[in-house]
């Protein structure tokens, strides 16, 4: 079976541009025990959303929420691939991120694409 791909833009932030979160946004995001979970497991390899559900051993449901609250942050992306078939489905990968964290004047954190 071959597959296409056609990248997905909806609801993801222009790659070239640094990501705006606070610190206290990213420690919410991944304060959560399945949210890192799900995002090791797609920085391991790419996957599909049930593929991410299985290797993280969390519900399809669950890693669903956590990989669309991971592309809504900007730190995951999609691809469609499209079946010989005719079936589509959606992989997901990380954007390649540095994370630095400022404890100086209060608690701040920057999220940077990498080239």
């Amino acid at each position: 079976m071959s597959v296409n791909t056609t990248p997905k833009s909806q609801r993801q932030p222009n790659w070239t541009e640094d990501i705006d979160l606070s610190a206290s946004e990213l420690f919410d995001l991944f304060g959560d025990e399945y949210t890192r979970r799900v995002y090791e497991t797609i920085t391991k390899q790419p996957r599909s959303g049930r593929a991410v559900a299985e290797a993280a051993d969390v519900s399809r449901a669950t890693a669903y929420r956590r990989l669309n609250d991971l592309r809504d942050a900007g730190l995951v992306r999609t691809e469609m691939m499209i079946c010989d078939d005719g079936h589509h489905k959606e992989r997901f990968e990380p954007v390649p991120t540095s994370i630095s964290i400022s404890l100086d004047d209060g608690i701040g954190a920057m999220v940077d694409i990498a080239d």
